[in-house]
């Protein structure tokens, strides 16, 4: 598929920004993403079942099975390039990656954060961390962000947000689902399209 960009999708648990992506790929909403490949940073992952189910290849890179970050990182660069992928997805995936790793594909990493960048990010927030300090905040919105990832974390240019009420008698696991449901799984397959369609207009592989 010439008009297609080899897409990899990093994750470390469940998948369900994953199965978002596959889903809008189902529905012809990623006309320029070719999902090519998913790494999981943890063995087991159900997000690598999810993988198999699409007839995605999935493999699990484990930095602690591995011994340090570099040999993760050579691990991981490794898959990449055998599958000729030019977009990272960051969904769900825990490990920090270098600012050496991140140049090799400067503008071409997107993360999703479960916040309103700059609100509730950063070193140390994430998952349902971040729910936790909106919670404990009283703020009355949240929401999502899709960024492109830079050595900052969380720091990086901001591609879409999209914002979430916080109803009276959530909890953190209550607010984690309504914003991945009404954000994350949202901004996250648009975003990506809009990335992989601006890189495919570059490479003169646009429709």
């Amino acid at each position: 598929m010439k008009n297609t960009i080899n897409t990899a999708v990093l994750v470390s648990g469940g998948g369900t920004n994953l199965q978002a992506i596959i889903d809008a790929a189902g529905r012809g909403e990623l006309p320029h993403v070719n999902l090519s490949l998913v790494l999981s940073s943890k063995e087991g992952a159900y997000a690598l079942e999810r993988a198999a189910g699409a007839g995605i290849p999935g493999f699990a890179i484990s930095k602690k099975a591995l011994g340090s970050q570099e040999a993760f990182e050579a691990a991981l660069l490794e898959k990449l390039e055998a599958y000729h992928i030019e977009i990272i997805v960051l969904a769900g995936f825990l490990s920090i990656l270098s600012r050496d790793f991140v140049k090799k594909y400067e503008n071409r990493i997107i993360n999703v954060h479960p916040s309103l960048i700059p609100a509730f990010c950063g070193d140390g927030f994430y998952g349902l961390r971040v729910h936790e300090a909106a919670l404990a905040r009283g703020v009355k919105l949240t929401g999502a962000t899709v960024h492109l990832v830079n050595e900052e974390t969380d720091g990086g240019p901001i591609l879409a947000q999209k914002a979430v009420r916080v109803l009276p008698g959530d909890t953190a696991e209550k607010l984690q689902k309504r914003v991945m449901r009404q954000a994350e799984w949202k901004l996250l397959p648009a975003a990506l399209e809009q990335v992989a369609a601006g890189l495919a207009q570059k490479n003169g592989r646009a429709k």
